[in-house]
């Protein structure tokens, strides 16, 4: 039974931040780890102490974890960054909260004994002979411990204690991947057995000059060692557990909303009567109530987006999300007597549309929004129309004519935000080809049911209005007014290109509408705007008509594992390669930029983006994708790709990225393509191979097996995510067993023999669930006497 663990965390703001500059402020951004391992970075809002990021991301981490933690940091343009204090949460204190912690913490104090990190393999045993007792215990290895010096490693040695006895291992230099091989003896005489205390591992950082530092510890209860005399294992390091101290608040604080979702994944075939009872009413439509409209009865609103996004997957998976969407919509069509309120609720067809849009759409997105979105940030022009919020102290020039009069700002607003938006609007009307099938399909039977339903003469724009509503107000628009939740920036913009944005998302809002509102709202600040809007209405129409204009047969409904078709690039950019071939250059001078290309297939490389002459390296072939030691390079950001032949030998192609950020989408990106490969590696090393010996265990032998487990499951939560059939089967059975309360309800009120077959079979897959699941929290049942 695999386990399915996802974590969303979302960094808000904070407030009361220490002033860490001569200026009086400070410059903060935010570090996130997962058990010590970095996996996002904030923006930095600069001379700020109250900042706000608003940044949010999603992990999915099979193999669990223990502790997640924000650090707050001042960016400094020379020296180090300094450290202004950290938020540590446990997994259990997440678990807590199922439906998510959302509160302000106060900052505590970074305590280097408390940042401690890795594992160490032990094997310890328990020897009575005659009138004393022995404690062996053999120090085999350790793993992933914490830097501790400038290097970017440690000199760990390890010591052992109990009861006033001690004794300590080699120090082993500049490693955090130490391999000791050693035993440690601790003879006690009769009497200093203490069956209330504990044998302490304790592993330090040697100085030269200085007193040692703390990398972690073990503690195991004596009396554990009396009931199993002979203990091995890799044990997990925990520091010394002192009380963190929140100074007060003085260090300030984070608001924070973060959310733990664990599932137990169960065999395929347990989820196939709740998948047949989901596809049931699709492939053969009956009248209400169906599954999916029991579905949604019982779906809180707060979670129906989720749900609508599991559904939209597991029918792209089944190969039937166009007849799925189609029946959400007509329903919704059909029970719609006002056009002026159609799908404008949040209701399960208008929320599956959108998630379909972004899980199918995106890549045709960034392709058409991506270069504008580019140049607007580029440009960082001064953009504002309301008269009460222009500040003619940002858009003050120096010229020989003085200073900018507030018209002269409004005619260069006007004018650059129609530049802006002909831009969007050419880039639109001209992408029908790059447009997927699939969404021009469900689009084409939206126009058809919206006619059928409203087909009087004067509800001629309602068809238009009902695609448009989708595509532009609900797809384009936010991805315009926030690029950063569509993958279009790496971080959020600032206040100046923010109202930019803003103001053009406003503008397409209104050509969406087809110009039906113009003139009628508060703002009449953008009535300089509706020109272009209304001679952009006549393109979107021509637009539409051609967007639907696809035959049916030209989508594959057949039933996949991931969302694109396998030559889609799915990820591309710059990335600096290591060059191993050749003279060999001093370490940082080794890497050379190259563009990289990554599709389900291949994970290609040239010199630039239009270069034939490509290098490629099939995806079939990658059995590790994981993080390179600082040490390794003296680079930051650098990640590792190794391949395995057809003769079983082993390649590793070293990259570098530009920031942290874009280290964990490429290592994610290539995960998620390289997810079902057969050959990965358990183990890698996090080191280079140089001088005759890895850099990171010290090893000579260049065949030896990796030093540190690999991560090949641990990726970002987004739109590229492959389908999981299973997975998304467990999140509909769980929103279902949340809501039994309410299903009973509707069962006894609706005397309808599909739904006592429904119910029953839901009984069925639940008792089956039940049997091999061990969580408590699953432990209920439904009464199928109550729903007949």
């Amino acid at each position: 039974m695999a386990r399915n663990t996802s974590l969303y965390f979302r960094v808000v703001e904070g407030r009361g931040l220490p002033a860490k500059d001569v200026s009086g402020t400070s410059d903060p951004y935010c570090i996130v780890k997962v058990d010590h391992e970095v996996v996002a970075r904030t923006a930095t809002v600069w001379k700020n102490l109250n900042p706000f990021w608003g940044e949010e991301y999603t992990l999915h981490l099979p193999m669990g974890f223990h502790t997640l933690s924000f650090y707050v940091m001042d960016e400094d343009t020379i020296g180090h960054d300094d450290v202004i204090g950290k938020i540590s949460l446990s997994k259990e204190a997440i678990a807590a909260h199922p439906k998510g912690l959302d509160s302000w913490q106060n900052l505590t104090r970074v305590d280097p004994d408390e940042e401690v990190q890795g594992e160490i393999h032990l094997g310890l045993e328990l020897q009575k002979e005659a009138q004393r007792t022995c404690i062996r215990c053999h120090v085999i290895q350790a793993r992933d411990l914490a830097p501790r010096d400038i290097s970017g490693t440690s000199d760990p040695f390890t010591r052992i204690l109990y009861n006033n006895h001690s004794a300590e291992t080699s120090i082993i230099k500049k490693t955090r991947f130490p391999h000791w091989g050693e035993t440690l003896e601790l003879w006690l005489d009769q009497g200093e057995e203490e069956v209330g205390g504990a044998v302490t591992l304790e592993v330090w950082d040697w100085d030269m000059v200085g007193k040692n530092d703390f990398l972690g510890k073990v503690e195991i209860p004596f009396s554990s060692l009396l009931r199993s005399p002979l203990m091995q294992g890799w044990f997990r390091l925990l520091p010394l557990g002192n009380a963190e101290d929140d100074a007060g608040g003085k260090l300030g604080g984070l608001r924070l909303k973060v959310r733990l979702a664990e599932e137990r994944i169960l065999p395929s075939l347990f989820y196939q009567p709740l998948i047949d009872l989901l596809v049931e009413p699709v492939i053969s439509p009956v009248e209400d109530p169906s599954t999916l409209t029991l579905l949604e009865e019982v779906t809180m609103v707060e979670s129906r987006q989720d749900v609508a996004m599991t559904l939209v997957k597991i029918y792209l998976g089944q190969g039937l999300v166009v007849p799925f969407l189609d029946y959400l919509n007509t329903r919704e069509v059909n029970h719609t007597s006002d056009p002026n309120t159609l799908f404008r609720s949040n209701s399960l067809a208008s929320k599956a549309m959108e998630q379909f849009m972004k899980a199918v759409g995106m890549l045709y997105l960034h392709e058409v929004l991506k270069p504008i979105i580019n140049r607007i940030f580029e440009e960082k022009k001064y953009i504002e129309l309301d008269p009460c919020k222009i500040d003619m102290n940002r858009c003050r020039r120096i010229s020989f004519k003085g200073s900018a009069s507030e018209v002269e700002v409004r005619e260069s607003s006007v004018g650059l935000l129609q530049a802006y938006l002909s831009s969007i609007m050419e880039a639109i009307a001209g992408s029908v080809a790059q447009c997927p099938p699939v969404m021009r399909v469900v689009f084409k039977q939206l126009h058809k049911r919206v006619e059928e339903q409203f087909p009087d003469s004067h509800h001629e724009d309602v068809k238009y209005l009902a695609i448009s509503g989708f595509f532009f107000l609900r797809f384009f628009a936010p991805a315009i007014l926030t690029p950063k939740l569509f993958h279009l920036r790496d971080h959020h913009a600032d206040t100046r290109i923010s109202r930019t944005l803003l103001l053009l998302a406003k503008a397409l809002q209104s050509v969406g509408n087809l110009g039906l509102q113009l003139g009628h709202g508060k703002e009449q600040w953008m009535a300089p705007l509706h020109p272009i809007i209304l001679r952009s209405v006549a393109s979107v129409k021509d637009f539409l008509d051609k967007l639907i204009d696809v035959d049916h047969d030209s989508v594959s409904e057949v039933p996949q594992r991931a969302v694109f078709l396998p030559s889609v690039t799915v990820k591309e950019g710059f990335l600096q390669k290591y060059k191993a071939e050749g003279p060999q250059l001093l370490k940082r001078f080794a890497f050379k930029k190259r563009y990289f290309w990554l599709s389900s297939e291949t994970l290609s490389y040239g010199k630039t983006p239009d270069w034939q002459l490509r290098s490629s390296i099939p995806v079939p072939c990658i059995c590790a994708v994981e993080r390179v030691d600082e040490n390794a390079f003296q680079l930051q950001n650098v990640m590792q790709v190794v391949t395995q032949d057809n003769e079983g030998q082993l390649r590793t192609m070293y990259l570098q990225c530009k920031n942290v950020n874009e280290l964990n989408q490429w290592l994610s990106a290539i995960r998620k393509a390289s997810i079902y490969n057969e050959r990965m590696l358990p183990s890698f090393h996090p080191g280079a191979s140089r001088s005759a010996k890895w850099t990171c265990c010290l090893q000579a032998d260049r065949a030896a097996p990796g030093c540190s487990r690999t991560h090949s499951a641990v990726t970002l939560g987004d739109w590229s995510d492959p389908l999981d059939p299973d997975a998304e089967a467990q999140i509909i059975y769980k929103q279902l067993l949340q809501g039994r309360e309410k299903l009973r309800s509707v069962c006894v009120c609706v005397c309808v023999c599909f739904y006592a077959n429904a119910v029953l079979h839901l009984f069925i897959f639940h008792l089956s669930l039940h049997s091999l699941s061990t969580r408590s929290s699953d432990r209920c049942s439904f009464d199928v006497g109550t729903c007949t």
